[in-house]
């Protein structure tokens, strides 16, 4: 998705309370950043403007959430609508960190300390072309280095409006040692999980298009 520069973004994260502004310097240690006894940790793969992250984290207070985005701008919008999120439900935001970084190299920051139990892919960019699609999020790849910081049965949860992604997905996932536990072509028909939209999925289903989803679990 691309965006417009926010030229308040920056400023604005850095200011933030649960924005980590240097990532690298927490590998291991990310359970211990969240001021609670949540047991569970969950990770979103690329955040967009955060409208799922955040009604999802308001939603399960006794999960901690990381999100992850490259862009600052995306991160800005994020943090200003987790921020009215939780203050409609007058709360405190503190099972929620946002981060910047680049996901093809997120072995930098997390490690087999942080033991994540599920991570979240929402409509990432399908990279078309076959000398890019080992930049796909769910490609092998990929997956293998998420196993690195996964605990042992951890889930994926994956959705997706391209065909062809998500045929391709379900071959990358059990080539990685991943178990497709369960699987639709239309998700809005067919609820396999407690489905949280996201500005993309919004879009799509409103042109007719239909929701791909899946759930890996790690053997």
């Amino acid at each position: 998705m691309r965006i417009r520069f926010k030229p308040w973004a920056r400023q604005e994260l850095e200011e933030s309370s649960f924005y980590i502004l240097e990532p690298e310097k927490i590998k291991g240690k990310w359970r211990k950043k969240f001021k609670n006894s949540n047991k569970e940790l969950h990770l979103e793969l690329g955040c967009g403007k955060g409208q799922f992250i955040s009604n999802l984290a308001i939603k399960h207070p006794d999960i901690n959430y990381i999100a992850i985005d490259l862009v600052d701008a995306m991160l800005g919008l994020t943090k200003r609508n987790i921020e009215s999120v939780y203050k409609e439900n007058n709360c405190e935001v503190n099972n929620v960190l946002i981060t910047r970084f680049d996901i093809e190299r997120i072995p930098m920051i997390l490690d087999e300390k942080d033991k994540i139990d599920r991570i979240y892919i929402n409509f990432c960019n399908p990279w078309p072309k076959g000398k890019h699609r080992k930049k796909r999020l769910t490609h092998t790849r990929q997956l293998e280095k998420y196993k690195q910081f996964l605990k042992s049965g951890a889930q994926v949860f994956f959705k997706t409006d391209d065909d062809d992604l998500f045929n391709s997905s379900l071959g990358y996932f059990e080539e990685a040692g991943f178990e497709i536990i369960n699987k639709t072509y239309d998700l809005h028909t067919e609820t396999i999980f407690e489905n949280n939209m996201t500005e993309h999925e919004k879009m799509f289903s409103e042109q007719g298009i239909k929701i791909k989803a899946l759930v890996a679990k790690l053997k």
